[in-house]
Order: structure tokens, then C-alpha cells, then sequence
């Protein structure tokens, strides 16, 4: 049995495995948890006695087959849930993500099963990010950020690279979300500052805004 703090932790290596492959270091691993390296030592020493990662000294780790089998599980689990708050609770796509923090460490596998089922095997959370497949498949989606749009160029949002209530409450308020049209009708050099529209309204967003909105080109 794994702990809520080991799957934490291998969620956290899984994600930056998926973005950086190779080992991960464990200054990223504490970077991303809000933690102390020496903290990170201590657990992925446990880990990897638990054969979950491969750890080695001044180099990083990563996970095994198992682990990152594991990993992917309770991404799974996060997501599905964050699917069914949003479409079957209505709940708002900025409340959904500590409910599901919460709920991923369900073990029921029979639930999720049928949880998958339920709401018709989505492929995609409410926040644009791929839910792994039953074999803990996670598929890579072509994208960029919104900040590598040229002027001119129109993109879809797919995802948010920041999901926290503020920056999704920020979106709202700018009604861009999943499958929002945007198109860069100017961009200032000195800042990375952008001027967009977005159906009839167009507005500045800072060079922030833009580098954490994922978009597909149109």
C-alpha cells in the first residue's frame, strides 16, 4: 500500500519525467512540490525501496515500470473526477481541482471502472490536460503557448498551464476557456505583452497571461 504523500510524490516525478525526460533531479522534484531537497531524499529513498523509482546519487531518478504505472493511475483517477464534478455536479473548472486532490486516492479500481464508463471514456480533463488510458498511456497533444503566436495568427485554447483558482477566475472574467478562439492582433517587443481579440472584444494580456494559455493553431 502506498501513502497519500508516495503517490503525491510520484505524480510530481511523472509530470516532469512526461515534460523534461531523463532523470529528474531532486531540486526539480522539490521545486514542484513546495518542499525542501532533503525532504525529497527522504522520500525518494523510500520509493526506492518500494521499487517504485531508480535513485542515484547526485544524478536524480526515475521511476520504473511500476511506478510510473502508479503515477499515471492516480493521474487517471484525478482527472476522471475533475470530469465528472465539472459535467455531472457543475461544478466551475477553478473549484474542481482539491476536490479531486482528495478523491484520487480512492482504491477502488472497480469504481473508477465504472466511473470511466459513466461518463464515456473521455479523453481530456476540464482543463485541457489528456487523462491517461487504462494502461496508463498519456497521449501527447500538438500545442504551444499562446506567447509563441505570431501577430496575425489565430489559435484554439486547448489548456491552461497554471490552473489556479485566481488564473482560471482571471479567465472567466475574459470568457476564454476550452475551445476559445484568440487571435493576436498585436504583440509589444520590449514586454511580450499582447493585444488579442476574442469574439467581439479585444484586450492587453501580460506576457504571464499568454505563457500559460496552451493553444492549437488555426
Amino acid at each position: 500500500m502506498m501513502t497519500l504523500a508516495e503517490e503525491n510524490y510520484l505524480k510530481a516525478i511523472f509530470h516532469l519525467e512526461f515534460e523534461n525526460g531523463g532523470e529528474i533531479s531532486t531540486n526539480a522534484i522539490a521545486e514542484s512540490m513546495e518542499t525542501k531537497p532533503s525532504s525529497v531524499t527522504d522520500m525518494v529513498q523510500k520509493l526506492a525501496e518500494k521499487k517504485m523509482l531508480i535513485y542515484k546519487r547526485y544524478k536524480g531518478v526515475q521511476l520504473t515500470e511500476e511506478g510510473r504505472r502508479l503515477a499515471a493511475y492516480v493521474i487517471r483517477k484525478h482527472r476522471l473526477w475533475e470530469v465528472f464534478l465539472v459535467e455531472k455536479l457543475n461544478f466551475h473548472w477553478d473549484e474542481v481541482h482539491e476536490i479531486a486532490e482528495q478523491l484520487e486516492h480512492i482504491k477502488s479500481d472497480e469504481l473508477i471502472t465504472r466511473l470511466d464508463q459513466f461518463l464515456g471514456s473521455p479523453d481530456f480533463d476540464p482543463h485541457g490536460d489528456p487523462i491517461p488510458d487504462k494502461d496508463g498511456i498519456l497521449k501527447r497533444t500538438e500545442k504551444k503557448l499562446l506567447s509563441e503566436i505570431e501577430k496575425n495568427q489565430q489559435g484554439v485554447c486547448v489548456g491552461v498551464k497554471e490552473s489556479s483558482p485566481e488564473f482560471l477566475q482571471y479567465l472567466d472574467k475574459k470568457k476564454i476557456s476550452i475551445g476559445t478562439k484568440i487571435t493576436v492582433l498585436g504583440k509589444e517587443f520590449f514586454d511580450g505583452s499582447m493585444v488579442i481579440r476574442v469574439g467581439n472584444d479585444q484586450f492587453f494580456i501580460s506576457l504571464k497571461i499568454a505563457e500559460n494559455l496552451f493553444v492549437q493553431s488555426v
